[in-house]
């Protein structure tokens, strides 16, 4: 049982702070959510699906638009 409470309250400071991340940040998006953006994610240099980005391009497409 206190092993679950410590779970719970350990998530729960996770959630917050990825709650306190959006609100801080201006108009609460992530910078780089693009997986064009890591060398890890995208090895052939495809464009991101969600926006069309390439790995050259500076901001997200969807940003833009």
């Amino acid at each position: 049982m206190k092993l679950l409470f410590i779970s719970l309250i350990l998530l729960g400071l996770a959630v917050a702070g990825i709650a306190i991340k959006i609100w801080a940040k201006k108009d609460g998006k992530f910078a780089g959510t693009c997986a064009s953006q890591s060398p890890f994610l995208n090895k052939e240099g495809e464009a991101c699906s969600m926006c069309g980005k390439l790995p050259e391009e500076a901001e997200c497409k969807s940003e833009t638009a």
